[in-house]
């Protein structure tokens, strides 16, 4: 695989997820003159041209040449967006000789089969990233398709290395899985954090106060799962002494059933990106 600086990548919208991409990947040492992002919204094309002096285009007729010669191509767009965008590039890439390029998609529930159809190829991966990569903390599950290469893979891994960690799934119905758990799961804790945050403010701490109580309170317990040999169970029985403060609280958790609750959520979730997937596969 070609160095860093010298791989060429192309991003079909220049939204949130495209700019956390290439940021990280400058930050690796990717050349900006060697990334492009094609998006029709003059505000997204100038932010990333002054923040990182990359290429931009409105339409993929103004940049053929440099998709033709492009490593990677990433599918940014909105699932409704897809079509068009690659009707656009299969006009701009008819020319092209030898393997088709590489394709990386981020669009959410979209399978690789519906997207193949389209390309006429399945040199594809599927990725379902989370919005901490807008801060190089996300961490994104991973599918490839039939056609590829472990050269392809290991260019995909640079890419995701980026905006965080990754891990690869097996079967492709897992990333389903994925954004049940990850790609939904920053709400799941945003939505503790304003719980925790307002019981702070109503026993008598400033809203700054609440908040960093909160939000750190996350992180580190976060961290301390991530790289703790014990299992999360085993850190919440350490932190719980019977007829403590800690006791108490969990106890009221789970009269409510909260546990279940989570496990119903995440459910929910995981049926609404199938759904997603059967959508599109319908147009």
């Amino acid at each position: 695989m070609a160095e860093s600086g010298q791989i060429k990548i192309s991003f079909l919208g220049g939204g949130n997820m495209a700019s956390a991409m290439i940021s990280g990947l400058i930050q690796q040492g990717f050349l900006p003159n060697n990334l492009l992002a094609i998006d029709p919204l003059p505000t997204a094309r100038n932010y990333l041209y002054e923040q990182f002096k990359i290429r931009t285009a409105t339409d993929v007729s103004q940049c053929e040449n440099f998709l033709e010669v492009s490593q990677l191509i990433v599918l940014c767009v909105k699932p409704q967006q897809l079509l068009e965008a690659i009707t656009q590039l299969n006009i701009s890439l008819t020319h092209l000789s030898g393997p088709q390029v590489l394709t990386l998609s981020i669009v959410a529930g979209v399978k690789i089969a519906d997207i193949a159809k389209q390309l006429g190829h399945s040199r594809i991966v599927r990725a379902m990233p989370n919005t901490p990569a807008l801060i190089q903390k996300g961490i994104t599950g991973l599918y490839a398709g039939q056609h590829v290469n472990q050269q392809d893979i290991q260019l995909i891994n640079m890419v995701c290395q980026s905006i965080g960690a990754s891990i690869w799934v097996n079967h492709e119905v897992l990333l389903d899985a994925v954004t049940a758990i990850s790609g939904s799961g920053p709400a799941y804790v945003f939505s503790m954090i304003e719980h925790l945050t307002n019981s702070g403010l109503k026993l008598g701490l400033t809203a700054e106060q609440a908040k960093l109580l909160a939000t750190h309170t996350v992180i580190g317990a976060g961290q301390l799962a991530l790289t703790s040999a014990d299992s999360a169970s085993q850190l919440r029985e350490k932190v719980t002494s019977k007829g403590g403060t800690t006791f108490a609280a969990l106890e009221i958790l789970n009269q409510r059933s909260w546990g279940e609750a989570l496990e119903e959520a995440v459910q929910a979730a995981n049926q609404r990106a199938k759904e997603m997937g059967e959508e599109f596969s319908k147009k």
